[in-house]
């Protein structure tokens, strides 16, 4: 159970005259004052911070107005995922807008790999190409810029990627990250694709601030939504003002583009309002399986076309390469957990590393995160290809996976990531090596941590305090995701009215009603209200449940639009015997 303030939730509840329980997340947030509760649940376009603000902007927006003016040819170098393909259309479309000549070139995932390249910017001086701005990438291309700046090509980096105290940064006109030393960007959490976004802004302030704001800047925002969201940047400050105003500008999706993507999720914003969610696990796979398993420049034509019928030709065709990336990487999935099961000296270890030849490169990241969430420990992919051993990891809390990889640098030809994600490849035949001494690392920094799978509880609420009133409110926090998490409730003292319902042999259903949090002779149960559990099956027949049993109950609140199941209810995120001192 997360951390409670009693005392400050009653008051702002009181004073911003909020439920309690939404007051109690929103302290929980480090929300305390009624006016900050207030723009937190009501962004708005006033909460943008002025672009001007980020440190290298001024020199950005002059060169840039510059190349504009005098019709160069400038390129944009990209990244191969949601955030990196975004950013590239907000650039491009900005500079379109104001006369400018575009190229843009977003690298193959294997063949080209992630960061600028030098053949790249090679290529494009050789065309006449003069003025080159990266997006989602660039800090660490240092010997790049050099090449940059002896071709005489002016180089503008956008990036969003932390830097290390006392960090160099590389050579170029301007940097825009406002992580960099000296930036006094209020907002440090921007992903690519919203440094993208202030540029653009910037940009077009200089030309027409009042049609900016009122037209140009809220219809940006949509592409700057669906990358902050897909980044999993927190969801707080001026990323939850893109995000949330992002989301409301989606409903009216103007671009053959965005239509087409809708229409392959089978998503219809005009009927119901998008979520977070649905960004997140519907139309992010559906682009970033561009990058994984294709070309992500087709991801910046979808949404630059202007021709229906290409536009639902490409949607289809990201539809088919997300289905693809779907059935390859369920079977490497199948392929870890049999290993898992059959290598007990494996499956014994505390940081994970599972290989295995031709695992396609671009799902080995997704599968070291499903092996963190199925085993709470560090996990390693690895994918053996023509003598290279190509690997990505994921992490847990407390856990600083770059470390353990920077412990045995001299392994491997390339690496890189942060504390909780990276990625490297080496000589396929050092990958013993590298599983003998993170064997050691781990057998160190991780001796006194036991895997455990934490579900963390966010306030108490009792069944019978969920009315439609009450979800109203709640889904002010939307949009919700990293670093605005959705609240998980407990609720004690639940009597199963039936017997629990088995779907599919693995899920449960069950007919819920909150007892009287006392128990007494007068004590009567409220309305009932539906359950599902997804994969509790064994745990409801291992607690031995049946109709009659008290039990005490984590949970999201879920709204169910089935025309005739229809209603509230309840999605079951754990469950204990009451009186138990454990689930």
């Amino acid at each position: 159970m997360a951390e409670q303030h009693p005392e400050a939730s009653a008051e702002l509840a009181n004073a911003a005259r909020l439920p309690l329980v939404l007051a109690e997340l929103l302290v929980a947030r480090g929300i305390r004052a009624p006016a900050e509760a207030f723009a937190f649940l009501n962004p708005e376009l006033a909460h943008l911070h002025d672009p001007m603000l980020m440190l290298g902007m001024d020199a950005a927006v002059a060169r840039l107005e510059r190349a504009i003016a005098q019709r160069e040819p400038v390129l944009l170098y990209g990244d191969y995922d949601v955030d990196g393909t975004t950013a590239v259309v907000l650039l491009k479309t900005a500079i379109e807008m104001l006369g400018g000549v575009v190229r843009f070139h977003v690298p193959h995932r294997l063949r080209e790999g992630y960061g600028l390249q030098s053949s790249v910017l090679e290529a494009a001086y050789a065309e006449g190409v003069r003025l080159v701005i990266t997006v989602d990438t660039g800090m660490r291309a240092f010997a790049e810029a050099e090449t940059a700046r002896t071709l005489g090509l002016d180089l503008i980096v956008t990036d969003h990627h932390l830097l290390e105290a006392g960090d160099a940064v590389p050579h170029a006109l301007a940097i825009l990250n406002p992580n960099q030393p000296a930036c006094a960007y209020p907002e440090k959490s921007l992903c690519g694709a919203a440094i993208a976004l202030k540029l653009a802004q910037a940009l077009l302030e200089r030309r027409d601030p009042v049609r900016t704001r009122e037209k140009t800047l809220p219809s940006f925002l949509k592409m700057a939504a669906i990358a902050t969201i897909a980044d999993a940047v927190p969801l707080c400050g001026e990323n939850r003002t893109i995000a949330t105003l992002g989301l409301r500008e989606l409903r009216h999706p103007a671009g053959a583009g965005l239509r087409a993507l809708f229409a392959v999720a089978a998503l219809d914003p005009a009927a119901k309002a998008l979520t977070g969610f649905d960004v997140a696990f519907r139309l992010a796979p559906r682009i970033n399986a561009a990058g994984r398993m294709d070309v992500a420049s087709e991801v910046i034509e979808l949404f630059s076309t202007r021709d229906a019928a290409r536009a639902a030709e490409l949607a289809a065709k990201l539809e088919r390469l997300n289905r693809e990336r779907r059935e390859t990487e369920a079977t490497a999935l199948n392929a870890i957990q049999a290993r898992l099961a059959n290598d007990a000296e494996l499956a014994g270890d505390r940081l994970l590393v599972v290989d295995g030849d031709g695992w396609h490169r671009g799902v080995i990241g997704i599968l070291a995160s499903r092996v963190v969430e199925r085993t709470a420990k560090p996990a390693i992919v690895v994918s053996m290809e023509d003598g290279v051993a190509h690997g990505s990891g994921r992490s847990v809390d407390g856990f600083q996976l770059l470390d353990a990889i920077e412990s045995c640098a001299d392994l491997f030809t390339r690496f890189g990531g942060h504390a909780f994600a990276i990625g490297f490849a080496m000589p396929a035949e050092n990958l013993p090596e590298l599983k003998r001494r993170l064997r050691l690392y781990a057998e160190v920094h991780l001796a006194d941590r036991e895997p455990e799978h934490v579900l963390r509880i966010h306030a108490a609420l009792p069944l019978d305090r969920i009315t439609p009133v009450l979800v109203g409110w709640l889904r002010k926090l939307e949009p919700l995701g990293h670093g605005n998490p959705e609240p998980i409730f407990m609720a004690r003292r639940v009597r199963l009215l039936a017997a629990p319902r088995i779907m599919k042999e693995r899920h449960i259903r069950l007919e819920l009603t909150q007892e009287s949090p006392q128990p007494s002779a007068a004590a009567g149960s409220t309305a009932a209200i539906r359950g599902v559990g997804w994969d509790l099956a064994a745990r409801a027949a291992s607690l031995g449940l049946k109709q009659g049993s008290l039990v005490d109950l984590a949970y999201r609140i879920r709204e169910n639009d089935h025309p005739v199941y229809g209603g509230l209810e309840v999605e079951i995120a754990g469950l204990r015997l009451h009186g138990a001192e454990a689930a």
